[in-house]
């Protein structure tokens, strides 16, 4: 009998979900495939650990990007395409201060702001680093933070405040020539040249053959401390809860007494405070910046989201890590040139499988 129900649950779910039994024997496929190289030794148990701590590491930087831009969506209802150069903009207003602070009384002023220009301080002679100048980089993380938080409130008021009745499509095209405005001014101001960041002996360390570069455990433990933070915020304060209500419903919100205003500010502040932060730990992590770097991010943060779930902030922490992980693990069968199709691919077939995303679209939460 258990054999017979067992069979009918079988064929039930090839009839009514092909698609996902069709993935499903794709995916044990690839698995048994990982174990056949490894036993054959066409790929080594390092080079796995190394594939997977890389792919946590650029998972932990698209979640936290994409939790300032599912809080977005999820109060306000449309997609933010100005989310990417708010991340850029974080990262030069808080590696500015990196190198005030790190140069100060031995550089001019103007030559530090500058971050490593043609005409300004070099990386290099700064030093800058986890063991270095902790100080310069948590002032730094700060500041990105305080900056694009007051940039995504002011760019509401002027923005998205007067639009706030405008449908999703006009608000999203306003974000694109939001995004256009904000690139071109850190183009004006820093100009184009990629500028390094950190210098001196950054610390690595290596365990069982796999290298975790000190960058990289900052940005993974912040980012995860980050996480946790909003988290706590989501489910246990009367913001937090306010939140989630008016995402739920916002008529609902304003009927129960819900100052609904007050909590579209808050959610351009926290979530430009963690899109500021994203960008800054980044840019600790490449140990470069450029004015495109948050454009460039961009596809792989709106993947991350959809993949998560539109409008749930738990869903964009996941799927940021499980998108950066598998993307990662992509390397066993393809060139690196290819990463960022597999980042695609991985989207699309997560869509097939689950239209409205791993959170089923949760709001919020």
């Amino acid at each position: 009998m258990a054999a017979r129900d067992y069979y009918s649950r079988g064929q039930n779910l090839l009839y009514n979900r092909p698609v996902l039994v069709i993935f499903a024997v794709i995916g044990v496929f690839l698995v048994f495939d990982i174990l056949r190289q490894l036993g054959t030794g066409t790929i080594v148990v390092t080079d796995l650990m190394s594939y997977l701590w890389n792919g946590l590491v650029l998972g932990m930087s698209l979640g936290l990007a994409g939790v300032g831009l599912s809080m977005t969506y999820s109060i306000l209802n449309f997609a933010n395409f100005a989310h990417g150069d708010l991340i850029t903009s974080g990262a030069f207003a808080g590696w500015a201060t990196a190198f005030l602070i790190a140069g100060l009384g031995e550089f001019s002023v103007e030559a530090l702001v500058l971050i490593g220009g043609p005409i300004a301080v070099g990386s290099n002679e700064l030093g800058i680093n986890v063991v270095n100048t902790p100080l310069a980089l948590l002032a730094g993380l700060l500041v990105a933070a305080a900056l694009t938080a007051v940039l995504s409130l002011l760019l509401d008021r002027i923005v998205f405040k007067p639009m706030r009745s405008a449908d999703g499509v006009t608000l999203m095209i306003a974000s694109v020539g939001v995004a256009l405005f904000l690139r071109n001014f850190l183009t004006f101001s820093f100009l184009t040249d990629s500028r390094g960041l950190t210098g001196g002996n950054v610390p690595q360390f290596t365990i069982a053959d796999v290298t975790f570069g000190g960058h990289q455990i900052t940005l993974v433990v912040v980012a995860a401390l980050l996480m946790l933070g909003t988290h706590i915020l989501l489910q246990y304060t009367k913001i937090g809860m306010a939140m989630r209500a008016m995402a739920a419903n916002k008529d609902l919100a304003k009927v129960t007494g819900i100052p609904t205003e007050r909590v579209v500010k808050l959610t351009w502040i926290i979530g430009g405070g963690l899109t500021g932060c994203a960008g800054f730990l980044i840019a600790l992590q490449q140990g470069t910046l450029t004015v495109t770097m948050g454009w460039d991010l961009l596809l792989l943060v709106f993947a991350a989201v959809i993949l998560g779930g539109v409008g749930s902030i738990y869903g964009a922490m996941v799927g940021g890590v499980i998108l950066g992980i598998a993307s990662r693990l992509a390397l066993v069968w393809i060139p690196a040139s290819f990463l960022l199709v597999a980042a695609f691919v991985i989207m699309i077939v997560m869509l097939l499988v689950r239209p409205s995303g791993l959170f089923s679209g949760r709001t919020t939460a």
